[in-house]
C-alpha cells in the first residue's frame, strides 16, 4: 500500500490520490511509485575512489546505483583509478565485476592495487553486444555491488566483427551504447550497483574553435552518467638519478548529480604501486591546515617533521601512529568545513606556485607533459 501521509489539504484530492496511488501499486508492483521521503535512502550511498582528495571533490566517493564515466588520455590512470575502486568496494564486503573489453587486465598489478582477485569476477566478451548483455545481467541480479566496464572503445559491434575491414559502418557503436544503456539504466536504481565505464579520446577534425576532444561511443553515455571524470596526467615525477617513478594525475569532475560539479583533485600514481594514499594525506593535511608549510619545511603540532614533501611521506611510511593522528585531525577539519563547497582539493602547491614548467623541472626535477 502507499503511503497514507497527506499532502494536500483538499480531502477529495487526498482519498482521489490514495486510490490512484493504490491503483498503481496493484498494476506495477510495491515501489513503482512513492513519495521521494518515503525513500529508505535519502543520502546516496558512496564507493571511496582510494584517492581520499578526489572522494572530497565528488562528495564522499562513486554514487551507488548510479553510471560513471571515467575518461582521458592513454596511460592517465584510469584503469587504475577504477581497480582502486574496486578494491575498496571489496574490503567493505562488496561483490566487483570487471568487464575487460580490451583484453588487457594485469592480475599482478591489480593484486598490489589491493584488488581481491580470487573474488574477482572476470569476463572479456568477444562482442560489444555480448559484453553489454553481460552487464545488464549482473546489474539485473542485485548481487554485485560494482561493474567496471574497460573500455567502451573497445565495445565491438558484431556486425564490425564479422564485416571486411574495408566496410564503412557509420554508427554502430553509438547505437549499441544507447540501446544498452536503456535497458541498464532502469535496472540500476533497484540493484544499487554502480556501473564504471572507461572511455578513451579522439580528436575531431577540422575543429577550428574549442576543444577537438571527444570521446567514443556517441553522446548517450553523456546523458545517462551520474558522474563523469576526466583524468589528465599533468607531471611526470622523478627523482635524482633514479628516473621516473610515478605521474601525477589531475581529475576534473566534469558532470555530477549527486554533489556540486566541476571540482578539481590532483593525486601521486606511484609505479607499480598505485594511487599514494600518503601523498594524497599530506596535501589535504596541508590544506586543512593540520600540516604547516614554511619554505620547504614541512611541520606537525609545531614542530618539523621533513623537509620537502616526498620526505614527509617517508616519515609518515616510517611513523604509523602519526599517520593515524593526522587522518583523525583531517577528518574533524573537514566536518567541520575546513574544504568549503566548490572548492578545489588540489594541492596548496599548484594553486601558490605561478612557476612556469621549465622552473618547475630545473627547481624541482619535475617534467611537465
Amino acid at each position: 500500500m502507499a503511503s497514507t501521509t497527506t499532502i494536500t489539504n483538499n480531502p477529495d484530492k487526498e482519498k482521489a490520490l490514495n486510490l490512484v496511488l493504490n491503483q498503481i501499486e496493484r498494476n506495477f508492483g510495491k515501489g513503482s511509485i512513492m513519495r521521494l521521503g518515503d525513500a529508505a535512502q535519502m543520502k546516496v550511498e558512496t564507493i571511496p575512489t582510494g584517492a581520499h582528495t578526489l572522494d572530497i571533490a565528488l562528495g564522499g566517493g562513486l554514487p551507488k546505483g548510479r553510471i560513471i564515466e571515467i575518461y582521458g588520455p592513454e596511460s592517465s590512470g584510469k584503469t587504475t583509478l577504477a581497480l582502486h575502486a574496486i578494491a575498496e568496494a571489496q574490503k567493505a564486503g562488496g561483490v566487483a565485476a570487471f568487464v575487460d573489453a580490451e583484453h588487457a587486465l594485469d592480475p599482478t598489478y591489480s593484486d598490489v592495487l589491493g584488488v581481491d582477485i580470487e573474488n574477482l569476477l572476470v569476463s572479456q566478451p568477444d562482442t560489444g553486444e555480448a559484453a553489454l548483455e553481460i552487464v545488464d545481467q549482473l546489474v539485473r541480479s542485485a548481487a554485485v555491488d560494482i561493474v567496471v566496464v574497460d573500455s567502451v572503445a573497445a565495445l565491438t559491434p558484431r556486425a564490425e566483427i564479422e564485416g571486411e575491414m574495408g566496410d564503412t559502418q557509420v554508427g554502430l557503436q553509438a547505437r549499441l551504447m544507447s540501446k544498452a544503456l536503456r535497458k541498464i539504466a532502469g535496472n540500476i536504481g533497484k540493484s544499487g550497483c554502480t556501473v564504471v565505464f572507461l572511455n578513451q579520446l579522439r580528436q575531431k577534425i577540422g575543429v577550428t574553435y574549442g576543444s577537438p576532444e571527444v570521446t567514443t561511443g556517441g553522446n548517450a553515455l553523456k546523458f545517462y552518467c551520474s558522474v563523469r571524470l576526466d583524468i589528465r596526467r599533468i607531471q611526470t615525477l622523478k627523482k635524482g638519478s633514479e628516473g621516473e617513478y610515478g605521474i601525477r594525475a589531475k581529475v576534473k569532475v566534469a558532470k555530477n548529480k549527486v554533489a556540486p560539479p566541476f571540482r578539481i583533485a590532483e593525486f601521486d600514481i606511484i609505479f607499480g604501486h598505485g594511487i599514494s594514499q600518503l601523498g594524497c594525506l599530506v596535501d589535504i593535511a596541508e590544506q586543512t591546515d593540520v600540516i604547516n608549510r614554511k619554505g620547504a619545511w614541512y611541520s606537525y603540532n609545531g614542530e618539523n617533521i621533513a623537509q620537502g614533501r616526498d620526505n614527509t611521506i617517508k616519515y609518515l611510511e616510517e611513523n604509523p601512529e602519526q599517520v593515524t593522528e593526522i587522518e583523525a585531525a583531517v577528518q574533524e577539519k573537514i566536518e567541520m568545513g575546513a574544504l568549503m563547497q566548490g572548492s578545489s582539493t588540489s594541492n596548496k602547491k599548484s594553486k601558490k606556485n605561478s612557476n612556469s614548467s621549465e622552473e618547475l623541472e630545473a627547481e624541482a626535477g619535475v617534467e611537465e607533459e
